[in-house]
């Protein structure tokens, strides 16, 4: 019998042999990397506590920026209840999520105004990975934004160009003086009229104004269109602890569900109509984009969309449409009579926008990228399903890519116009963010970059602009927490080609 010595020798030296094979063991494995750096979160709700704090302060974004700076890094997480968020202000590291590791990012979150607007995401932006998005997104390349479907609608979109000028025109009544303009409401109107006019074949909803101007209607959708766009991905609370939907803590429940409403109280009622009349044979060839996406069919025959699926489709492409371009004209124009740049060129027009895209982005981050599997990227553990947002203020501003960064200096952009290469809007080395990459990217970059383009240099070309005597200077200072202008930009505009030309009938669209 052994004794009660020799035993617990016997245990000793088996324990430290166990040990030891397990230190070897965890000594042969590679070391995991460690999560981005970021502020310490607190336990279970994280940094909940500094988000709301700084966005009753400033904003979320202008927080998230400011600690990064601190801690010199280009990529950080914040967890948020169980999310771990991931900011990205460098462009190498931005191409790993979107073009290196673009499958493994490919996914949405499921958050409260994504889910309101898209009817339990059914649409191809808003929609997480699956056979729902891929369906949508099949639709949207192949039927929706397919160069033919552009070459299709072109005389629509001419025809709202045109009425762009006339708007402008009819307001510079007052002689050599000009007419002051706010261009604000000019592109918002222009950007929502195009889509309307491409989807409903209608610019309009109601009469207008004489003067070509939006009417009660137009401005009640665009307004719901904006409040939409700004609490999308707004750092909700309830999007991080979904037990408190319902409570509407932060009133952006009711914002939603409202502005939602405006847009299907004009939209609906058009859309169940065209149903209706498919169904009845009384409509046989697609006119428009509605009309496309109601006669698609399955390999059976039947309609391959539900009702629901074609009413969501359609909201998130007016979403989509107006924000973006109508932003880039008011800063362009703004930085534009700033610097009393001549545009003389249409590449010098294109490099004003990339630039007005570079220095004051529709928004601060990109829509964000959900992770499905665990990875890394950068030397850094993404957990999956972690939120990783590209910062579009951090990539345009980037001290390690642009010169100056904080100036606005369009000619930067022509650095290959002498090779005889196009400023086009698109980046795809992400050194800014125009219109997205990947499988998530934007399937509309054509039409963007067309509507951006027209409107820029539509307004460039037909009139000359200046600052009102009684203003002084320009304030380029943003709103708190939206990137547009703290005030609409009003400008004075005067005519500057000669009367005859401006005819509006069939002109050729700027590429």
């Amino acid at each position: 019998m052994l004794s009660f010595s020799t035993l617990l020798a016997f245990i000793t030296f088996a324990l430290s042999h166990l040990f030891k094979l397990q230190w070897q063991r965890n000594a042969q494995k590679p070391k995991q990397p460690s999560l981005p750096p970021g502020p310490k979160p607190w336990p279970i709700v994280g940094n909940l506590p500094e988000l709301i704090i700084n966005k009753k302060k400033t904003s979320v974004s202008y927080w998230i920026h400011s600690f990064m700076k601190e801690m010199n890094t280009e990529i950080a997480c914040i967890r948020l209840g169980n999310v771990h968020v991931i900011p990205v202000t460098c462009p190498e590291i931005s191409l790993q999520f979107m073009r290196k590791q673009d499958a493994i990012f490919a996914s949405r979150p499921l958050n409260m105004a994504t889910d309101v607007l898209s009817k339990g995401h059914l649409t191809t932006i808003f929609s997480p990975l699956g056979d729902q998005w891929r369906k949508m997104k099949r639709v949207m390349v192949s039927e929706m934004l397919s160069h033919e479907r552009h070459r299709w609608l072109h005389e629509k979109r001419v025809e709202e160009a045109d009425n762009l000028v006339r708007c402008v025109l009819n307001q510079c009544k007052n002689g050599d003086e000009g007419g002051l303009v706010d261009l604000r409401l000019v592109a918002r109107q222009y950007c929502c009229n195009v889509i309307k006019k491409l989807i409903f074949n209608r610019g309009y909803f109601g009469e207008g104004k004489a003067d070509g101007g939006p009417g009660f209607e137009e401005e009640e959708y665009v307004d719901a269109i904006l409040a939409l766009v700004i609490h999308l991905y707004s750092f909700c609370i309830s999007d991080y602890w979904p037990f408190l939907r319902g409570l509407d803590l932060e009133g952006h429940e009711k914002i939603v569900e409202d502005a939602t409403r405006v847009l299907e109280k004009y939209n609906n009622p058009i859309i169940e109509d065209r149903i209706q009349q498919w169904r009845d044979g009384k409509k046989h060839e697609p006119q428009d984009l509605l009309d496309v996406l109601v006669s698609l069919t399955d390999d059976n025959g039947t309609p391959l969309l539900s009702a629901d699926e074609i009413k969501a489709q359609v909201n998130e492409i007016m979403i989509a449409a107006v924000d973006n371009p109508s932003n880039n004209l008011e800063w362009a124009l703004a930085e534009m009579l700033i610097q009393e740049s001549d545009v003389p060129q249409l590449n010098f027009t294109k490099a004003c926008a990339r630039e007005a895209f570079r220095l004051h982005p529709v928004a601060a981050f990109s829509p964000p990228h959900v992770s499905v599997t665990d990875t890394t990227v950068g030397d850094y553990f993404i957990p999956k399903g972690s939120h990783v947002i590209v910062s579009r203020v951090g990539l345009g501003r980037n001290p390690k890519v642009w010169d100056e960064p904080c100036e606005f200096k369009p000619e930067r952009h022509l650095q290959n116009c002498n090779k005889g290469e196009e400023v086009v809007l698109e980046e795809p080395d992400l050194r800014l963010f125009t219109f997205g990459r990947g499988r998530r990217g934007c399937p509309g970059v054509v039409l963007g970059s067309l509507m951006t383009t027209m409107l820029l240099a539509r307004l460039l070309q037909g009139f000359d602009w200046s600052i009102p005597t009684n203003q002084g200077t320009i304030d380029l200072c943003p709103g708190r927490g939206v990137p547009f202008l703290a005030k609409p930009l009003l400008a004075v505009a005067k005519p500057r080609l000669l009367p005859h030309v401006y005819c509006f009938s069939t002109e050729s669209e700027i590429q």
